[in-house]
């Protein structure tokens, strides 16, 4: 032990042990999930956007019910800049929160069609500066609207398992980003995502269960 009783353990050979095992909950996950997707649907860049915001603190099947009425009336880019805030409120009332949705989503058209001339950026820096974007929205939409890979998205589920499972002791998502970076191959970003949110929804959700019995439970834990 060092002096103050701090631990003496190589943090070389703990970052070695860690990326060990989230290779292993990598493998496991394929097995799960050979091809895990977002469950939200949309027709175009803007469209998934916008639905990516709906998704904070609501569920995809909610989010679905609410864009299949929402994009057939506003069909076009333009119809966003010209939404009535109160009626659009209205529109999206059922994915909770709408109020700050609304005005994101709003603000976001707007800064688009200004900074970008209609269209979504393809860089990380730039999605950051349209309202109501953070990392976890910017990389799900850079991923699926040009397939770049910026980052990794951390959505409560993410957060929530990435602890659990032993990857990381941090709870802000910022920082559990940037410890997965170091754990997971580049190219497995955009799997880690999706994989731990099936998993999430499929075996261990946040109430309370039989956490022994999930399959990724078997993996041993760090010391």
């Amino acid at each position: 032990m060092k002096r103050g009783g701090q631990s003496s353990r190589n943090p070389g050979a703990e970052l070695t042990e860690k990326k060990a095992r989230a290779l292993a909950i990598l493998r496991a996950l394929k097995k799960l999930f050979p091809n895990p997707r977002m469950q939200l649907n949309y027709s175009n860049n803007w469209e998934l956007l916008v639905a990516v915001v709906l998704s904070a603190q609501c569920t995809d099947k909610k989010v679905n019910e609410v864009t299949a009425s929402l994009f057939k009336k506003y069909r076009k880019f333009d119809d966003y800049l010209k939404a009535k805030p109160r009626e659009f409120e209205n529109n999206i009332k059922p994915t909770g929160f709408y109020h700050g949705k609304a005005k994101n989503i709003l603000a976001a058209a707007r800064a688009v069609k200004e900074k970008f001339g209609g269209r979504l950026p393809k860089t990380m820096d730039e999605m950051l500066t349209i309202p109501g974007v953070g990392r976890k929205t910017a990389n799900v939409v850079l991923w699926n609207a040009y397939g770049v890979v910026s980052g990794i998205a951390v959505d409560t589920h993410v957060r929530r398992l990435s602890r659990l499972l032993g990857l990381t002791k941090q709870t802000d998502p910022g920082k559990i980003e940037k410890d997965l970076e170091k754990l997971i191959p580049k190219k497995e970003w955009p799997y880690i995502t999706y994989a731990l949110i099936q998993y999430g929804r499929e075996y261990c959700p946040a109430r309370s269960h039989n956490h022994a019995a999930c399959p990724l439970s078997r993996i041993e834990s760090p010391r």
